[in-house]
């Protein structure tokens, strides 16, 4: 317990220090297109802002996972400018009064709906329903509601009556409002609309599937998802991967630059703003949870296969036997502690159940689960290998069998040695779930992430974040060194 106050009070003395030590931002030098020369421009990565942001000779491209992390770079002084579709930029200029959009377009575009390549049926049908909704008035409806003066005066409603027969998944990246947004944790924004419509033409329930903005094609293609919807244009790039339907609205790409007169609040203003408005901190809560049950399921999966893992690889080391399941052991252990843990993740979601309708959960579950075997199948191997093969030949004078003195005399003793060690990767299980967001697993670090983005407050969400990983630290951290004692204790018994 005292450990655990004596983190948070450090954990709080810094952030009162930081919140008093802020540094002052430079002026704005970009004034045009012509200005982002030489300059360091802000994208979202796997967007056409960043395509176009390449092209400016001798520009610095700093990519970031979300257009609200390049706004919040520009605001610090990280960037000189951003480069993104001017309806996300109005957004975010009306929710930073220190910051503006330049009145004249960098490039005029048009979006369109990704596919699956080969599916003809589906896009001719989804054409045929733009069709429609354009002749209607429909498609200008929803436009008025998001885009423009009338801003939340038209809300889309499907019509009574209607009959699904099936349902239509829509891989998109809702954090690009106001095309894709989180408001009071549901999806929504003029994609969501203009696709629900698009459905009710088509008889199809609309299930959304939020995900970063360069893995939607990677969806589309391998089948996650049925179509791509996230404000995305139609590139050569993205063709040789994915069909696209026509268009459905024009939109233009903008520079946002600062221009000074940010607000100050107080510290308790900024943490209502953060976390209690709108019930914010819902999405730490819900991220927790799953974090806890990623990590404990995983956890479960890794010591079981991970203790059979070393008991192969430990038998053919003392014995020879068991030579086949050792070499299949050892191209496991090779390949998992050789390669990063995100790209097993990646690999496991987008390949391996690439065309598998399955729980994001449990793809993490299982993706952390044999990530953490292979580390503790050599922290007990060692474990095993520690024991003196005096203990082997004790336990066959009393006429136990292989086996038996594994489980009876040598595993008992090399636990109470690896203990240490699998607290500790216990506890880097935890923190390496926090990449689980790639998949679109709304865990604790991508709850963090969608407060940022909503708020443009990156302090208090990282603060936040990381100090609820470390009371969970902690408290392992504790728990283990609790029961190590109570293992001493029985052995000087």
């Amino acid at each position: 317990m005292k450990k655990i106050f004596a983190a948070v009070s450090v954990l709080l003395l810094m952030l009162c220090m930081m919140t008093g030590c802020a540094s002052e931002v430079a002026e704005n030098t970009v004034f045009s297109a012509d200005d982002l020369e030489g300059k360091t421009i802000g994208v979202q990565i796997g967007t056409t802002g960043m395509t176009f942001a390449e092209d400016i000779p001798d520009a610095t491209v700093d990519k970031y996972n979300k257009g609200a992390d390049a706004v919040q770079a520009l605001k610090q002084g990280k960037v000189d400018a951003v480069l993104i579709d001017a309806a996300p930029a109005e957004y975010f200029v009306e929710k930073n009064p220190d910051l503006t959009a330049l009145p004249d377009p960098f490039v005029v575009e048009e979006y369109a709906i990704a596919l699956k390549k080969g599916n003809d049926e589906l896009t001719e049908q989804i054409n045929s329903a733009l069709v429609e909704l354009k002749a209607n008035g429909t498609m200008d409806q929803i436009e008025a509601n998001w885009i423009g003066d009338e801003y939340g005066q038209h809300p889309y409603e499907s019509p009574e009556g209607i009959e699904y027969t099936g349902k239509l998944v829509m891989a998109t990246n809702a954090e690009f409002p106001p095309y894709e947004l989180k408001d009071a944790g549901e999806i929504t924004g003029f994609d969501v609309d203009m696709m629900r419509a698009v459905c009710d033409l088509l008889g199809k329930e609309l299930v959304i599937d939020d995900m970063a903005f360069d893995s939607i094609i990677t969806a589309v293609s391998s089948g996650k998802a049925d179509v791509g919807v996230a404000g995305m244009s139609v590139t050569e790039d993205r063709l040789k991967n994915v069909n696209f339907s026509d268009s459905y609205t024009t939109a233009k790409q903008v520079i946002i630059v600062r221009k000074g007169g940010a607000s100050s609040e107080s510290l308790i203003d900024k943490f209502t703003s953060t976390f209690l408005d709108a019930q914010r901190w819902r999405y730490l809560a819900e991220g927790l949870a799953n974090t806890l049950l990623i990590t404990l399921l995983a956890l479960v999966i890794g010591i079981v296969l991970g203790f059979v893992i070393a008991i192969v690889r430990s038998t053919n080391q003392r014995t020879g036997r068991l030579k086949i399941l050792n070499f299949f052991c050892r191209i496991y252990l090779t390949v998992v502690r050789g390669t990063p843990m995100v790209v097993q993740l990646l690999i496991i979601y987008f390949v391996i159940f690439g065309s598998v309708n399955i729980n994001k959960i449990l793809v993490a579950v299982i993706a952390f689960g044999l990530n953490s075997a292979a580390y503790v199948a050599e922290i007990v191997r060692s474990g095993i290998m520690s024991v003196d093969n005096g203990q082997f030949e004790a336990g066959a004078s009393l006429g136990f069998g292989y086996s038996r003195t594994m489980i009876s005399i040598i595993l008992p003793q090399a636990l109470r040695n690896i203990l240490p060690a699998l607290g500790n990767e216990a506890i880097v299980l935890l923190k390496e779930t926090s990449v689980s967001g790639y998949i679109a697993i709304n865990d604790l670090t991508k709850g963090g992430d969608t407060i940022r983005s909503q708020t443009y407050e990156a302090f208090l969400p990282l603060i936040a974040v990381a100090l609820i990983y470390l009371l969970m630290v902690v408290g392992l951290s504790a728990l283990v060194n609790r029961l190590e004692r109570r293992l001493s204790n029985d052995k000087r018994k």
